[in-house]
């Protein structure tokens, strides 16, 4: 009964709250816009910050979730080479890749590589009869690349330990390159140039797609001793990077003690001192990339507090007037029998809703933004529930929080007094 009688009361409250509101329209819109600004920012930003994690995420992990590659420099999204200490490590070499291979068990693939960028040379250009394509990236490797990277041959072959070893001039191209180059036939056996020098192309790789990187489809891949041929600068200037992943998922840790023993032996590193190497996985990629777009979130969050922050002023302003416009109303209630906490309850009613409806309103138009975003661009966007809880939650609690005052005052006012105002 008395769960039934609270209901009741709430419910009207809620009524008196609609009608004094939708008596004041403008007055209450203004109240309520540094409430709809926080909202409205928090939805869009968290939406467009977890649409891009799990985006990134998902890249990362597109790479193998057992990947380990060691590398020159620590895994960073600044530039690491910037870094004195690191940009003076020495490089990396294909004979640590070999030990690697030869002295760690736990390893089932090892793959030496070494990179030429677009826009680093004057052209990387791939050209066959008429046609020219321009890859993101020429790759020289080794035949554990497919394995060690999660991306394999979708026609013809991948070059083979023979080919390595004896520099061969043969070339295997990203699907989109060969969609580019050979339109209309099939490009194996044929043979293109890069820079005047002649490759046979004896495979594709599988089509893979683009990430927020890069398009693995628009590589290029060549022995990594054809490579060195070549383009001995890279060799002298960058060394290697060696990705590897271990022969079951769960030795992940073991192929990292293992290699990090081997390379710290090869490179005479001192016990009590770092390693002079990065390891990169994506666990600690994806955990790097969080704790910055996570500082990011922290930091829109503080700047949309701020709005919320005025917003509750605004509320709490707004129910000060509303208290001594409406002192005849809370005298006359009292006389009839009111009591303070009916007063109380009516008054944090009222501010609660004008907060909720500046939430709802925030909530809508951070979606609406999270969608506009995800429509004109390509950057993706994911609004997850929690967001639009909190979002809602917090509205209503600052409804709460500065409604007391003015709630208080109003159940104290005296109903004698109150009656005689003017």
């Amino acid at each position: 009964m008395m769960r039934r009688e609270a209901l009741a009361s709430t419910v009207e409250n809620v009524r008196f709250a609609r009608i004094a509101l939708a008596a004041h329209k403008l007055r209450s819109s203004l109240t309520v816009l540094g409430i709809v600004i926080g909202v409205t920012t928090v939805i869009a930003m968290v939406s467009i910050i977890e649409g891009f994690n799990n985006n990134v995420v998902k890249n990362f992990q597109s790479f193998g979730a057992t990947l380990v590659q060691f590398q020159k420099y620590d895994p960073r999204f600044v530039n690491p080479s910037r870094d004195e200490s690191q940009r003076l490590r020495k490089n990396l070499t294909y004979e640590d890749a070999l030990a690697l291979k030869r002295l760690c068990p736990s390893m089932l693939a090892v793959s030496a590589e070494r990179y030429i960028w677009s826009g680093e040379e004057t052209s990387i250009d791939i050209g066959y009869g008429g046609e020219v394509a321009t890859p993101d990236g020429l790759i020289g490797t080794t035949q554990d690349y497919p394995i060690a990277n999660n991306h394999f041959v979708g026609e013809g072959r991948f070059f083979g330990e023979a080919d390595v070893r004896r520099s061969g001039a043969v070339l295997v191209l990203g699907r989109g390159l060969a969609d580019t180059l050979f339109p209309r036939t099939d490009p194996l056996g044929k043979v293109v140039s890069i820079y005047g020098r002649k490759y046979l192309v004896i495979g594709v790789m599988e089509k893979q797609g683009a990430t927020m990187f890069e398009s693995t489809d628009s590589h290029a891949y060549i022995p990594l001793t054809t490579f060195d041929n070549h383009f001995p600068w890279v060799k002298r200037d960058r060394g290697v990077n060696i990705a590897t992943v271990p022969r079951k998922p769960e030795w992940v840790d073991r192929v990292i003690d293992e290699g990090t023993a081997v390379l710290r032996a090869r490179r005479r590193v001192p016990f009590n001192k770092p390693n002079d190497f990065g390891i990169m996985t994506p666990d600690k990629l994806i955990g790097n990339f969080r704790a910055i777009t996570g500082g990011i979130t922290l930091a829109m969050i503080f700047i949309s507090s701020i709005a919320l922050l005025v917003g509750g002023v605004g509320v709490m302003n707004i129910m000060l007037v509303s208290v001594t416009e409406r002192t005849r109303e809370i005298g006359l209630r009292k006389a009839i029998g009111a009591v303070r906490r009916d007063i109380v309850q009516q008054f944090l009613t009222e501010a609660m809703t004008l907060s909720g409806v500046g939430g709802v309103i925030g909530i809508l138009l951070g979606l609406a933004i999270a969608a506009i975003v995800r429509a004109i661009s390509p950057l993706p966007t994911t609004t997850p529930v929690w967001s639009i809880v909190v979002g809602l939650v917090v509205s209503i609690s600052i409804g709460l929080f500065f409604g007391i005052y003015p709630a208080y005052k109003a159940a104290r006012l005296d109903p004698v007094d109150a009656l005689r105002y003017e």
